[in-house]
């Protein structure tokens, strides 16, 4: 049977879905939503991180799980050559700061309509509203998918599992793929919400709330063990912290902060030693010699956090600034270079923006992501126990995994009729 089914219409099935039909086969894609990549429309804002532009070997190192188990698929489709399709197709990229690639436009949909211009032209049908119930399995080989909708068996040489994560689930990301994963007899690793904002336990940070803080640097602390260093932007939430830094974070605590808290240390001004730092608050200070210290800080700090150091330095807020002690200085300085907030807690799945965890990657052949279970099942994208830092890392893994699952599912059909017309 020259047909190739896919489970799911994101980033991963698209990717899919394009490989397979290059292949020459006849492909179907089953989206349960009305409209293909729908949580594309609302990555990077609504703007889309398609990918990042650094070197290609680099990509690997800003990978948080089984960065190696993506070698075979990252080089056989590349992030320069996701950018080219997506110039082929109509989609002009732009470059930003950190190597983010993001459409000209700034348009999601651009990128959605791009892959499915392609699609188009390569023939692909596209079932909206159809879900896929279950994945049928016998004798060690994929057979087809059963539909929800009138539980009707659909035959395919090939089945891609594309519907992925937990994350986002107003989406259509309900966890559908680790269910056929484990009825295939798959393995799916403990799973986690991942790049989502902490909760945090100070009354004081909580007040920050919506306050955006760039060029900081953010260390997660778990006991004296550093978990993740970096430098970048952040945000104070009602509830705790975000922003690009705080997410990717995550990633690295998952794990640990649902069995104890993590401490948050924030540098304000890491460009500065701390004996730069006294000498700019004496400046300060020197040119408000008769103010009192609580509206000393203005040029220091935002308005928003300038209540907040005064108390957390422990000088009376209002003394005058040239009655201030230089004891009473180290200590504003070591406010500024170690804002500490102690992290509770993740935020749920609907904050996520993806699932760390999944099918176990061990379950997988690297070379084809085609299941060792079951001939003929193929997994690609988030379902897949592979997550990555901010930065456009996870669509990559999206788009490589799809495409080598397409690519592996066609050859797959080709070779078993090829076989069956020589018998």
């Amino acid at each position: 049977m020259n047909k190739v089914v896919i489970a799911g219409g994101g980033a991963a099935g698209m990717a899919a879905a394009i490989g397979a039909a290059q292949a020459g086969c006849q492909v179907v894609v089953y989206e349960k939503n009305e409209k293909l990549g729908k949580k594309i429309y609302i990555t990077g804002k609504g703007r889309c991180n398609v990918t990042n532009s650094c070197d290609t070997e680099d990509l690997f190192s800003h990978m948080v799980s089984n960065g190696k188990f993506l070698y075979s698929a990252i080089y056989g489709f590349s992030n320069f050559d996701v950018m080219g399709l997506m110039g082929e197709c109509g989609c002009p990229l732009k470059i930003e700061r950190g190597n983010r690639v993001f459409p000209v436009s700034d348009k999601s949909s651009d990128v959605i309509a791009a892959m499915e211009r392609r699609m188009k032209r390569l023939g692909v049908s596209v079932r909206y509203n159809e879900a896929v119930k279950e994945v049928v399995c016998q004798d060690g080989r994929c057979l087809g998918v059963v539909l929800e909708k009138g539980r009707k068996m659909v035959e395919a040489g090939a089945v891609i599992v594309a519907t992925g994560g937990l994350s986002y689930p107003a989406t259509g990301s309900t966890g559908d793929g680790y269910r056929f994963a484990e009825a295939a007899g798959h393995t799916v690793t403990e799973l986690f919400p991942a790049l989502v904002p902490f909760t945090c336990a100070e009354e004081d940070v909580k007040k920050l709330q919506g306050l955006s803080l760039k060029n900081v640097e953010v260390t997660v602390y778990d006991g004296k063990k550093v978990i993740w260093k970096e430098f970048g932007e952040m945000l104070f939430t009602h509830f705790g912290v975000s922003g690009p830094v705080i997410l990717s974070a995550s990633s690295f605590a998952a794990k640990i902060i649902k069995k104890r808290p993590l401490d948050l240390v924030i540098d304000l001004k890491p460009a500065l030693t701390p004996e730069q730092l006294d000498a700019r608050i004496l400046r300060d200070f020197d040119e408000a010699k008769n103010k009192r210290f609580k509206n000393s800080l203005n040029r220091l700090f935002p308005a928003k956090l300038v209540p907040v150091m005064v108390a957390r330095s422990g000088i009376d807020p209002e003394k005058k600034v040239n009655e201030v002690t230089a004891k009473e200085r180290e200590r504003l300085v070591e406010a500024a270079k170690s804002f500490h907030v102690t992290l509770t807690g993740l935020r749920g799945y609907n904050e996520a923006i993806i699932t760390q965890g999944g099918v176990d990657v061990k379950e997988i052949n690297p070379a084809t992501m085609e299941s060792k279970k079951a001939q003929g099942l193929y997994f690609a994208g988030e379902v897949l126990d592979l997550d990555g830092v901010t930065g456009g890392f996870n669509l990559q893994i999206a788009w490589s995994t799809g495409m080598l699952a397409g690519r592996s599912a066609g050859a797959h059909v080709r070779d078993r009729q090829i076989r069956m017309i020589n018998e």
